[in-house]
């Protein structure tokens, strides 16, 4: 990575840590700071502009809304437009206007709920980084981390495991296993992402067999 290049990304951290909401774990500096690094280690391997991949990654959860907030469907949206405006008015590197499309491209291309496909390498390359966010020990952490502060229970009593099907919508913190964590796996582009998300999917089904485990044990 050249000069300029380290520049542009340490200008557009300081803009967005300047920006992004303090109050949300799940979606902090740290959890921009993870997706950048294993979006840097899967274009390392395979490939990837990074003039588009590090903006996209480091504005891709500027804004952020929680679930059960009826904005939470703006969320992408409004970080693409913040991006768009900081790249269209940042004068410390000449950005090229061409890429700023794509960069755009790749922050709306990354929301899970909208179920949107990727369509450039750097888009599938942001929406893979994120998405192992969701799964492995982080996801276990960010999942109980925004229930709790959406007030869900951690599990639905009646059904724990979703042996009655998968509800839509905000339920118990649990539920999003079956919803979602389980199923990153199978929607990931880059031989390096599956790799690490393979590993942290066996534990995703440890977890929740342990804790089948603990719940049998006290009902005998």
């Amino acid at each position: 990575m050249d000069n300029k290049l380290r520049k542009l990304e340490k200008d557009l951290w300081n803009i967005m840590i300047t920006k992004l909401p303090d109050n949300d774990p799940s979606h902090d500096r740290e959890h921009i700071k993870r997706v950048l690094l294993a979006a840097k280690k899967i274009q390392q391997k395979e490939g990837g502009d990074l003039e588009i991949i590090i903006p996209a990654v480091i504005f891709h959860d500027v804004i952020t809304y929680p679930k059960n907030d009826p904005r939470s469907k703006l969320s992408t949206e409004e970080s693409a437009a913040f991006a768009q405006d900081i790249l269209e008015r940042y004068r410390g590197y000449h950005y090229p206007s061409e890429k700023i499309t794509q960069v755009t491209t790749c922050i709306l291309e990354c929301s899970w709920s909208k179920g949107l496909t990727a369509t450039t390498w750097e888009s599938k390359i942001l929406q893979d980084a994120d998405r192992l966010e969701a799964t492995g020990v982080i996801a276990v952490m960010r999942t109980f981390t925004s229930g709790g502060q959406m007030n869900r229970p951690l599990y639905n009593h009646l059904d724990p495991f979703c042996k009655l099907g998968v509800p839509e919508g905000v339920g118990a913190s649990l539920d999003l296993f079956y919803q979602r964590l389980l199923k990153v796996l199978p929607t990931l582009h880059s031989k390096t992402a599956h790799k690490m998300a393979t590993r942290r999917t066996l534990f995703l089904q440890l977890f929740l067999s342990e804790f089948e485990q603990e719940l049998d044990e006290i009902s005998m």
